[in-house]
């Protein structure tokens, strides 16, 4: 069991009080109360077997997004090959590390949506997600769509490094926040 993360088998909001619309509030209450949120909550292995499945998801993405957001930096054992190319073999692998976070993080949070609705932590880690996908999907609707002019340049064109920087910065604060879940 997590620390502070839960009372009685009951969620503990650490004594904050819900602030916020009440339809929200019932919506998250309902969540917390379900079928799936209760035995996740009240069982001794589920919560750290979904913590396990989403770490692993974690590290499928994190790596795959990594290697590539270096290779467009010019830095790293793969800057070398064709951005195109180490796209193609790495982009399966984040798709599956999103995927099971999605499923195990949507999981693990039936087990305790209201506080994690006033956590901080947890807000900024979705607000960080968001961020994540608006900067994927702006570098492959912009820089992406042009990669036979530099598909094979050591160091990419600057739009591209600044995606892979961004990238960097997002995923890794994107893990930091996950991990300061249990401490608010």
């Amino acid at each position: 069991m997590r620390l502070g993360a839960r009372q009685g088998g009951l969620v503990c909001l650490n004594e904050r009080k819900f602030q916020g619309n009440e339809v929200i509030h019932g919506w998250l209450y309902w969540v917390d109360h379900t079928a799936m949120g209760t035995a996740i909550r009240q069982s001794q292995w589920l919560f750290p077997m979904l913590e396990t499945f989403h770490l692993f998801g974690i590290v499928s993405l994190v790596a795959s997004t990594s290697i590539l957001d270096l290779r467009l930096l010019g830095l790293g054992p793969m800057r070398q090959w064709p951005v195109s190319k180490l796209t193609q073999r790495l982009l399966p692998w984040a798709w599956w590390g999103f995927a099971l976070q999605i499923v195990t993080g949507t999981l693990m949070s039936t087990s305790e949506a209201a506080k994690n609705y006033v956590n901080p932590a947890f807000r900024l880690k979705m607000l960080l997600i968001v961020l994540a996908a608006a900067n994927f999907w702006l570098f492959h609707a912009t820089s992406y769509k042009r990669i036979a002019e530099w598909d094979n340049d050591p160091v990419s064109p600057l739009p591209a490094r600044l995606a892979g920087i961004f990238s960097i910065l997002l995923w890794f604060g994107i893990v930091a926040a996950g991990r300061a879940i249990a401490y608010f």
